[in-house]
């Protein structure tokens, strides 16, 4: 009767060629997740000054004081408030005034979670 089953040499060769496409693929989907957290960051930042930017129209001129006037709103001018938050590797801080705004989305890790500080300013303005 003959023996059925792989050998040792065929399951290294297969164990290589995993290890192989692993090393190719693993880089290149983490790159994607980085860049996919920078893109969520950006927006949300763009979300924000878009909602304190149609209160400040909708309100004589006066950014809002605070997220919760852009979420107590009737109807919220946002659905959920990201200040203070960390949503997809970045932490959100969130700075309101009368006449001004600024907000920053901070990766948590430097690399890993995103890859830069971004910014933004009264007027929409992304740094």
């Amino acid at each position: 009767m003959k023996n059925k089953g792989f050998t040792l040499v065929e399951i290294m060769i297969v164990v290589a060629i995993i290890a192989l496409l692993a090393a190719i693929a693993i880089p290149n989907l983490l790159r994607a997740k980085i860049s996919a957290n920078d893109a969520i960051a950006k927006s949300t930042l763009r979300t924000l000054s878009t909602a304190s930017e149609t209160y400040a129209t909708t309100g004589s001129g006066n950014y809002p004081g605070n997220a919760a006037s852009l979420t107590g709103a009737t109807p919220p001018y946002l659905n959920s408030n990201p200040c203070g938050q960390t949503l997809s590797g970045y932490t959100f801080t969130c700075t309101f005034g009368a006449g001004s705004y600024s907000f920053a989305a901070v990766p948590v890790t430097q690399g890993t979670t995103g890859t830069q500080t971004w910014t933004m300013t009264t007027g929409g303005v992304l740094q």
